[in-house]
């Protein structure tokens, strides 16, 4: 296990924060004001099918995940709910949802 000294823990902290306020501040502060162009509008559209499968695919994929019936049946219903009602938060939160519900009842 790598031993990290207070100050080094804060460097990263802070370094990462400044990252990620750049880059919310070059869409929000540099373009916030201006149309976007449609290429970009037309690309931003697909994030949410970017970041679905990123969610679900760590707890099939990973390094120290199981493959398990529920969760191959959890992971099935939130791409479905996701396709259906394409919406990425209800599909995250029904899936999570049937998870730890189910993992309740049956653990």
């Amino acid at each position: 296990m790598i031993e990290a000294s207070t100050t080094e823990i804060w460097i990263v902290i802070l370094g990462m924060a400044a990252g990620t306020f750049l880059i919310r501040f070059s869409f929000l502060g540099l373009v916030g004001d201006r149309p976007l162009p449609a290429w970009l509008l037309r690309l931003l559209r697909y994030t949410p099918v970017a970041v679905l499968p990123a969610v679900v695919a760590p707890m099939l994929l990973g390094a120290k995940a199981e493959t398990d019936p529920l969760r191959l049946f959890c992971a099935a219903v939130t791409i479905i709910i996701g396709v259906w009602t394409k919406n990425v938060l209800w599909a995250i939160l029904t899936g999570l949802s049937l998870f730890f519900g189910l993992g309740a009842f049956l653990g």
